[in-house]
């Protein structure tokens, strides 16, 4: 091999070692702010990291929502029909949030399986439910335009 030729290959191989290294670190840069969405069946079966900021949504359960009339604390629980989750959420709730409506938290799942919530978000009206919530009810069985039959405990047929 010529000189020539062997300048030539160490700057090749330095220019792609060069760009694996810039990949590299792009993605691990990006892998702090990726916000992936679990269904409560998913936390319930251990699929979702701990400690993390993730996404989860669900259905919230009737009767499940508890004040704090000290503070702004709230406690509720979101469920997919088929396991459930407990939320602890410290702030001001959206207008539309109530119990049997859609919703996605964005937080942290604790050792203990509680989800901190940092932003709760609700849906905008009673058309419309978040794509996530949609598919993980449809996922667990169930059909989410008739979700409010779902609380009284009767299961219809998937679709």
């Amino acid at each position: 091999m010529t000189p020539k030729r062997k300048q030539k290959l160490f700057i090749v191989l330095g220019v792609m070692a060069l760009a694996a290294i810039a990949v590299g670190l792009t993605l691990y840069a990006l892998r702090a702010n990726i916000n992936l969405f679990f269904s409560p069946i998913q936390i319930a079966a251990g699929e979702a990291p701990i400690e993390r900021q993730i996404r989860a949504g669900g259905m919230v359960k009737e009767g499940s929502v508890s004040r704090n009339p000290d503070s702004l604390d709230v406690e509720f629980v979101i469920t997919d029909f088929v396991e459930d989750v407990e939320v602890h959420y410290s702030g001001i709730l959206p207008d539309l949030f109530r119990e049997g409506q859609g919703v996605v938290v964005i937080g942290q799942l604790n050792e203990d399986g509680r989800f901190q919530a940092d932003q709760v978000m609700a849906k905008h009206d009673e058309n419309y439910m978040p794509s996530e919530v949609a598919e993980a009810l449809k996922a667990s069985g169930y059909s989410p335009s008739d979700y409010g039959e779902r609380n009284s405990g009767a299961k219809a047929d998937a679709y």
